[in-house]
């Protein structure tokens, strides 16, 4: 890290006596009074001050931090052009597409950071934040004209005015005025931020714009399920056409449209991440050859999901798709698996069967976890893949087959080469085309529509009413480590809709029962017998009935000291710094935000 200097934005303001811009309160806490919580005001924290604490700059060593994440500042101009190369060398769809999926990512990073940076934020505040946050950045000035959120219920419904959008400029200077709304990042942010804030899918649309000639830009936001029809919507999110709107379909009293009971569990691809969106891309480009493809990833992260959707978008689809999950068959009878047997080859071999190379024969072979293979599996299967032909177990013919392999591991193939367990030569093989799959928490911004996703699935399949997630869970599942990936969210989903209860909400008891670790913010459910008992990992204080003295060997510890304690910290901090809080922060090596409302919450300040 550099020794240059991080200059805040509010400190710059402070020094030169420029004030930042501020919101209405009256206004604002009218036109958020829908909000069940209730009463946000101008001075709800986070603030515009808050917010601006954590934009830095370091001209030193050229860069700007928004808290922890790198940001750049860019020309307005040079956006546009971009903008008009894309949409003059992809067509106006695909670069709308894009550039809502940019605002989308965008808008769930600005909500991973709200929720971070202020935890015990009211939920009102966190919601209006997103707003001063985009006005911050330069993108739009906002102007709430209402918004109301039911956590009960999960409903969420809002109703925004933007000014002087900045996507508006450049889309009139090179196009003027047309008949379609054009601010796309501006939309895919809202969506974006509003989902991971909540853990629900709440769509955006842009019903009155200044590239159609209106004075000002109108935006409406509702919970999915509020919309009569969100597919449109849905396809500028997809990365590609098999991407399908339907994984975001809501529950309706049309089961015809949702995934049948005997479909496979999450059949749809959803994901709108950065991360996804490039294995999108990677998958459409090598589906219509005949290349090996080889998926890599943590286990759970969908790799057979892929690989069966590449074979159902390849001009192989109307062909078989046959997979071997290859740690599941015992290195005896391998062989016979993938090329068959021939009637009388060894005891029991009563009649001729084939082999998945022949039944995949014109289609697609998936090899799962072909890193389990033994030596001499690998050496026979090398050969196949190198012939183009088989050989059944006591046969003497060799058998041709057209057959396009896919294999998928969990293990780092050339590292076990270099330790002698793969065979270099059959990796090689393999290796041809590539595709790595990042786990769940490299590419949080699809956790909220999975969430929607698993959580429609399992209502139907299972007859449940539960309307949806408590705040307290979507935070946990937000900053859930996943060690299980995608599999694992979908087993807890399917879990909480089993055991919570009708037109109830599900809670952290529903998801974490089977000792799931979580974050250390986060509240966590601890067993005892058949019952449990909900309590903050970072607090000290141990489950109802339990004494602490017995915990881990440690003395007793008084649930009133943590808070004790932290308010002796402060007031020392701040009277060292003579009342300066920006000084106070330093010392204590926090932001000023953070210390002015733990500061506020002991009567300090």
């Amino acid at each position: 890290m550099s020794s240059f200097p991080r200059i805040s934005l509010a400190d710059v303001a402070r020094a030169s006596g420029a004030a930042l811009g501020k919101f209405d309160a009256e206004s604002v806490s009218s036109a958020m009074g829908g909000f069940a919580s209730a009463k946000i005001g101008g001075d709800a924290h986070p603030t515009v001050g808050d917010i601006s604490e954590c934009l830095f700059f370091s001209p030193g060593d050229g860069r700007i931090w928004l808290q922890d994440q790198r940001m750049v500042l860019l020309h307005t101009e040079a956006l546009g052009a971009m903008r008009r190369e894309m949409i003059d060398s992809l067509g106006t769809e695909q670069a709308r597409g894009l550039f809502t999926r940019a605002g989308y990512v965008s808008g769930a990073r600005d909500a991973q950071l709200v929720r971070k940076q202020w935890p015990d934020a009211d939920p009102s505040a966190t919601a209006i934040a997103g707003t001063r946050l985009h006005a911050l950045e330069g993108v739009v000035k906002v102007e709430v004209v209402h918004a109301s959120y039911d956590p009960d219920s999960g409903i969420y419904e809002g109703e925004f005015l933007w000014h002087n959008s900045s996507e508006d400029d450049e889309h009139i200077a090179a196009y003027g005025i047309g008949g379609s709304p054009a601010c796309w990042m501006q939309v895919g942010y809202a969506t974006g931020y509003v989902s991971t804030l909540f853990g629900r899918l709440i769509v955006f649309r842009e019903v009155q714009c200044r590239s159609m000639g209106d004075p000002y830009c109108r935006v409406i936001g509702k919970s999915a399920d509020n919309w009569d029809d969100i597919t449109e919507d849905m396809r500028y999110l997809s990365a590609r056409e098999f991407v399908g709107a339907g994984a975001y379909a809501q529950t309706t009293s049309h089961a015809a449209e949702l995934p049948t009971a005997e479909a496979a569990a999450g059949g749809a691809m959803v994901g709108a991440s950065s991360a996804f969106n490039a294995a999108c891309h990677q998958l459409n480009r090598v589906a219509r050859t005949t290349a090996t493809v080889l998926f890599t990833g943590e286990s759970g992260v969908g790799k057979e999901k892929f690989a069966s959707m590449l074979h159902k978008i390849s001009p192989r689809k109307n062909q078989p798709f046959v997979a071997v999950n290859c740690a599941a068959i015992p290195d005896t009878l391998i062989e016979s698996e993938l090329f068959g047997v021939e009637r009388g080859a060894y005891t029991g071999a009563n009649h001729s069967r084939p082999g998945r190379f022949e039944r995949a024969n014109g289609g697609t072979l998936f090899l799962d976890e072909i890193g389990t293979l033994s030596f001499v599996a690998q050496g026979k299967l090398l050969r196949a893949l190198q012939e183009g032909e088989v050989e059944r177990v006591g046969g003497t013919q060799s058998i041709a087959v057209d057959v396009r392999v896919v294999a998928a591991t969990n293990e780092t193939l050339r590292q076990a080469v270099q330790e002698g367990k793969f065979r270099e030569d059959l990796f090689f093989r393999l290796n041809v085309f590539p595709i790595h799959l990042p786990p769940l928490r490299e590419r949080r911004d699809d956790i909220p529509l999975l969430m929607n996703h698993f959580l429609n699935y399992y209502r139907h399949k299972h007859g449940g009413q539960t309307r949806g997630f408590t705040q307290a869970a979507v935070r946990a599942l937000l900053n859930y480590d996943f060690p299980g990936n995608i599999r694992e969210l979908q087993n807890l989903i399917e879990r909480a809709v089993i055991m919570a209860d009708a037109d109830g909400l599900i809670d952290l008891q529903h998801l974490f029962t089977s000792g799931e670790t979580l974050s250390s913010d986060i509240m966590t459910l601890r067993l005892q017998g058949n019952s449990g008992t909900l309590n903050r990992a970072d607090c000290g204080v141990p489950p109802v009935g339990e004494d602490s003295s017995h915990v881990s060997g440690k003395p007793a510890i008084n649930p009133q000291s943590l808070a004790q304690t932290e308010r002796e910290t402060l007031a020392k901090a701040i009277a060292a710094s003579k009342g300066n809080l920006s000084a106070a922060a330093r010392l204590l090596d926090t932001t000023r935000a953070k210390l002015a409302f733990r500061a506020r919450k002991h009567g300090l300040v």
